[in-house]
């Protein structure tokens, strides 16, 4: 079988060997062990290799490279219109070539990929939507038109398309999926996390505004006003990181509060750990892997009401719902950590809830998919 990706997510190669953001390709070389060919049309980028980056694990890769484009202004949408042309005869000669073709949503490549898929009603498909599926969240115009693309039973067909949590009112082509970063194998024994002394907080993932890692600081700056002993530590980098430093610093937070930038998925976990809380106040989410696997090593987690997030935390059963209102929210965590009991049943209830979802249960399906 020949199995194409279309994908946004921008690829580094060095000699024959294709890297890309680890999370990614972990996911990705779960499907292509089961095939003979693995074509990838993406976006090349001369960055060097980091830490958050894993290699393709496929001796025959084929790698047509494209532009990355954007509709952010006027002058890069007039860049565009030059780019799109080319980049959709690149995806139609690899649909040609392809046994199975799998979508990467959202984003702007996905959405030229949804279009030229109409072209091969016949082909089997599958398509990753990795945002927000919630018809009722706000979301750009693109996301919308490759939803409503990938919807469509008339246009797409042939097509399964894998989305996060269960949605009234969705046809026969979307299918509720997850996804897992952990086996089987790891699921060790998780030990007590006793409050009796520091109580630490992880956040773990992209420094930017929709992601909201100052309200995760400013709650953190907050609790250790009122007498709590703790720390936030936060993993990643992005444009954020500097606003950061800067409130740290001028707050005097440097002592509770440590930025670890991008690390490997090894410190990540023991950082895990090590955590009571995993904390994401985002603004938008598909299945937040970061909840999942702090869920897995026992952390109650503290996350917005974003698409699939009150299924993954049974509507604040296995955590606890942020309301984005500092006064309401830090009520919510000083109630949890004034009863140590029913702290730990959240986190019992957390680390049953994820061990569920791991790459062994997650490999079967693929299987069922392709």
């Amino acid at each position: 079988m020949t199995f194409l990706i279309v994908t946004h997510v921008p690829h580094i190669q060095q000699q024959n060997h294709y890297f890309a953001y680890a999370p990614y390709v972990r996911e990705m070389n779960v499907w292509i062990k089961q095939v003979d060919k693995v074509i990838i049309v993406a976006p090349i980028t001369k960055a060097f290799k980091s830490d958050i980056d894993s290699p393709y694990e496929h001796k025959n890769i084929e790698l047509i490279p494209i532009k990355r484009f954007d509709m952010l202004s006027l002058k890069a949408s007039l860049y565009s219109l030059f780019k799109i042309p080319r980049i959709s005869i690149s995806l139609y000669k690899a649909m040609r070539k392809a046994n199975h073709i799998h979508l990467r949503c959202p984003g702007n490549i996905g959405l030229l990929g949804c279009c030229v898929q109409i072209l091969f009603p016949n082909k089997i498909k599958t398509a990753k939507y990795a945002g927000n599926w919630d018809p009722k969240s706000k979301q750009p115009w693109s996301y919308k038109l490759q939803k409503w693309i990938l919807e469509n039973t008339f246009l797409t067909r042939n097509m399964q398309v894998l989305v996060y949590g269960e949605w009234a009112g969705s046809t026969k082509n979307i299918q509720p999926f997850f996804t897992a970063t952990y086996t089987e194998a790891d699921k060790l024994l998780v030990f007590k996390k006793d409050q009796k002394e520091r109580i630490d907080f992880v956040f773990v993932g992209t420094l930017v505004k929709g992601k909201n890692p100052l309200y995760a600081v400013q709650l953190a700056e907050a609790l250790h006003k009122k007498g709590f002993d703790l720390t936030l530590t936060l993993y990643g980098e992005g444009t954020e990181r500097e606003l950061l430093e800067h409130y740290i610093s001028l707050h005097n937070l440097e002592k509770i509060v440590a930025l670890k930038g991008n690390q490997t998925q090894e410190i990540i976990k023991k950082a895990y750990q090590k955590s009571h809380f995993v904390i994401l106040p985002s603004e938008s989410e598909g299945w937040p892997k970061v909840i999942a696997e702090g869920m897995f090593w026992g952390c109650v987690p503290l996350a917005t009401p974003v698409s699939c997030v009150p299924f993954m935390l049974d509507h604040s059963s296995r955590g606890l719902l942020l309301t984005m209102n500092k006064e309401k929210d830090l009520l919510q965590i000083e109630n949890l950590l004034a009863n140590k009991i029913e702290y730990a049943v959240k986190s019992k209830k957390s680390i049953d809830w994820s061990r569920q979802y791991t790459m062994d249960v997650f490999e079967q399906e693929v299987k069922k998919l392709l």
